[in-house]
């Protein structure tokens, strides 16, 4: 899926968009995260063990918030809609947006719950109809399929073909960054410049699409 230039660059773009929306959560929740469902489970299964029971239940209300998310992104996959990557990025601008407004609105708790839903559609942009996928709000696999890469290209494999799996990754953290610096500056309402961004991909992933057809 990274092999086209379109694809890597829009890839990169949500990686980068999941970074950023993730070091704004990770901030505001005090340590969870709104799109890292491995670092929320590890979380759960420790959280479990001390006996905090209210902390384990926050991390498994994000875990099933992000599931429900996943579903409905995949829903919309394998609908028989037309145009579906963008709506899929249309439908996430929504909730973001919608996460910005509860937050301007005194509802953080809703803001959050928002946002949870739209990283875990976020997943399903690249999903092919048979259930495969890119994960975008995460960079373990893409880390790594790059080692893996690496490796193929010290035994006479392509040379360069890992690049586009650390560039993923490069991205979540510029990302992170961004959303880090942004939440220092205006709290929850920098959801307001994901939502943004993920309304000009989704008509930007229209407008190449049209001129393709």
């Amino acid at each position: 899926m990274l092999e086209s230039r379109r694809n890597l660059a829009l890839a990169c773009a949500l990686s980068a968009m999941a970074g950023y929306v993730d070091g704004i959560g990770y901030l505001h929740l005090g340590g969870l995260f709104v799109s890292f469902m491995s670092g929320n489970s590890t979380r759960l299964g420790v959280t479990l063990a001390e006996g905090h029971w209210q902390h384990a239940l926050e991390a498994l209300e994000l875990i099933v918030l992000f599931v429900a998310g996943a579903a409905a992104g995949s829903l919309i996959v394998l609908s028989a809609l037309a145009h579906r990557q963008p709506l899929l990025l249309l439908v996430e601008a929504w909730l973001l947006t919608a996460a910005a407004v509860a937050y301007a609105y005194g509802l953080p708790n809703a803001a959050v719950a928002a946002i949870v839903l739209a990283m875990g559609l976020e997943n399903a942009v690249f999903q092919l109809e048979g259930g495969a996928g890119l994960g975008l709000t995460y960079v373990t696999g893409a880390l790594v399929k790059a080692g893996q890469l690496i490796a193929a290209a010290l035994t006479g494999g392509a040379g360069w073909a890992w690049l586009p799996n650390l560039l993923l990754w490069a991205a979540l953290v510029a990302g992170a960054l961004a959303g880090a610096l942004a939440y220092g500056w205006i709290n929850l309402a920098a959801i307001w410049f994901a939502a943004a961004a993920a309304f000009a991909l989704s008509a930007l992933v229209a407008a190449t699409a049209k001129r393709t057809d």
